[in-house]
């Protein structure tokens, strides 16, 4: 590669001149980022299809009470729902970027959709997580768990797993607030 004081009598550098050199560090630093955030991402999706699921089958029969008869419990299987497919969605991204080394949409849109998403979604996990053990520590005080032992302790999973899927996708906030300082600081998501 030529050095810019080669470029004499208003010659400019050719494409080949002016490509970005990355060492194999750096690209295996990369790599391992991007594994980390798939690792965290592939974390928040299994909790939170596990806690949607274990609220779903949460029906003992005809004289125990559902889980759709509350309102909390209803908004967590929702919340857990959608963190689910977006979750999946975030794969795909990332698998995406492992694949072709480019985002899927242009860089400055892509590393503050990320980010602008795992906040809102972190949120509405710990919002619905905290209403429904709200719930479930009510009813532990009235006949509704004394009577019906099972529906409460699958809500107590269920909602524990929402937290677990909670904190997964808080790391992965963390990790796209990186790559947004990253990106405003240098101009790339990456400080390489």
């Amino acid at each position: 590669m030529r050095s810019p004081h080669d470029f004499r009598h208003g010659e400019s550098p050719t494409y080949r001149d002016r490509t970005h050199f990355h060492s194999t560090v750096a690209a295996q630093k990369l790599r391992r980022f991007n594994s980390l955030i798939l690792l965290l991402r592939l974390a928040s999706f299994s909790f939170s299809l596990a806690s949607a699921v274990f609220m779903l089958t949460n029906s003992r029969g005809s004289g125990s009470p559902h889980w759709y008869d509350f309102d909390a419990f209803r908004f967590a299987f929702v919340a857990n729902a959608i963190v689910a497919v977006y979750s999946v969605f975030e794969m795909g991204v990332c698998v995406w970027e492992f694949s072709r080394e480019t985002t899927l949409w242009p860089e400055a849109f892509q590393v503050w959709f990320d980010f602008g998403h795992d906040q809102v979604f972190s949120y509405l996990l710990l919002s619905a997580g905290s209403a429904a053990a709200a719930l479930a520590r009510t009813m532990r005080g009235g006949d509704t768990c004394t009577a019906n032992k099972a529906f409460c302790l699958q809500s107590d999973v269920a909602i524990g797993l929402g937290f677990a899927a909670f904190l997964f996708l808080a790391f992965s906030s963390c990790f796209s607030g990186f790559r947004v300082s990253c990106f405003l600081i240098t101009g790339s998501r990456f400080h390489l």
